[in-house]
């Protein structure tokens, strides 16, 4: 028999817990790599992205594939609202770019529930997207792993 699946942190999270869970989260998404991003997530994890109701981690591989070939260089930042003891929420934004090249940042929040092994059992995501210029755009770093040295939300005054 299997081991169960364990992704640390595990809940009950603490402070330092969840913020780094939260950081782990924000590199697996810009990883932009589908199948790792859906590892974070209990098989059966159910997700509300804003109007879409996704259940289990074939259908959140599917979603990510076509919302990464959309929303080109792709780059994401995560921060810690709050938490409690399995639940964690956050804010984020990322930019963007559409096929024509017009830039976009998405705004949003997320609501995390996680299972004793550390999870995602349930994720709901309220986005809203703003129109940029290439002038405005904040996330200038090469592709993947937002660097430590380069600042978050708050700092950038998002």
């Amino acid at each position: 028999m299997n081991a169960p699946e364990s992704r640390p942190p595990l809940p009950p999270f603490t402070r330092d817990s969840a913020i780094l869970k939260v950081r782990l989260a924000e590199d697996a998404w810009n990883s932009r790599d589908p199948a790792r991003v859906a590892l974070a997530y209990t098989p059966e994890s159910r997700w509300r992205n804003r109007s879409e109701f996704l259940q289990g981690r074939a259908q959140i591989i599917e979603f990510l594939q076509r919302k990464w070939q959309r929303e080109l260089e792709y780059r994401l930042i995560k921060e810690l609202w709050a938490f409690d003891s399995d639940r964690i929420a956050v804010r984020f934004a990322y930019e963007w770019h559409d096929a024509d090249g017009h830039w976009f940042r998405a705004y949003g929040n997320e609501n995390w529930r996680f299972d004793g092994n550390g999870l995602m059992a349930e994720r709901h995501a309220s986005i809203n997207d703003v129109v940029i210029s290439a002038a405005q755009r904040l996330f200038h770093w090469r592709q993947g792993r937002r660097p430590d040295e380069l600042p978050g939300l708050t700092e950038l005054g998002l």
